[in-house]
């Protein structure tokens, strides 16, 4: 199930005396990814930061628990899609203020923000995936944007292949819909 280059990873990890070093080729070879993936969920760059940050501690701490059942990046992926929507979640109840109010928050950032590239018609996908439910719109990240297989979007999100089919269809009809609307 995982590369050679996870395992050399863990390995290093194991030994006191390899550990940072073991970390660091940890961060290297998946931190831009997880930042990514985290990125197109929550949108702002400064929260995607500290939720990548977050993502690493808690894979830290939990490395004794991982379970070479599954590779390396699907269960960093897992830690980071968790962390993502439960930000989205508490960020929501925090600010007592409706979804409508946070997606505009995060329109405003896609239109005004210099770590936001790409041509108008991008800005107007990234702005059409906030109207997505959140679950949706990570499937939809997932497929699209990361080009990844139902079966390892299935493993990341525990979630049937079958569903996640589904899921996809909807949020690409959605975002059509509200592409064509404007």
């Amino acid at each position: 199930m995982m590369s050679l280059s996870d395992l050399d990873i863990l390995k290093l990890i194991q030994e006191p005396q390899t550990r940072d070093k073991g970390y660091r080729l940890l961060l290297s070879a998946y931190q831009k990814r997880v930042y990514h993936v985290i990125r197109k969920m929550v949108i702002i760059h400064e929260d995607a930061d500290d939720i990548t940050q977050n993502t690493f501690i808690k894979a830290f701490k939990n490395l004794g628990n991982f379970n070479s059942n599954s590779s390396l990046f699907t269960w960093l992926y897992r830690i980071a899609i968790n962390e993502s929507l439960n930000f989205l979640e508490k960020k929501k109840r925090r600010f007592f203020f409706p979804i409508e109010d946070h997606e505009e928050v995060m329109k405003n950032y896609i239109d005004d923000s210099y770590y936001i590239d790409g041509e108008e018609i991008d800005r107007r996908l990234q702005k059409s995936l906030l109207h997505l439910p959140d679950k949706q719109r990570l499937v939809f990240n997932l497929k699209y944007f990361e080009d990844l297989s139902y079966e390892d979007i299935s493993k990341i999100t525990d979630t049937s292949v079958g569903a996640l089919k589904a899921s996809y269809h909807h949020a690409v009809k959605k975002i059509e819909n509200e592409l064509k609307s404007e």
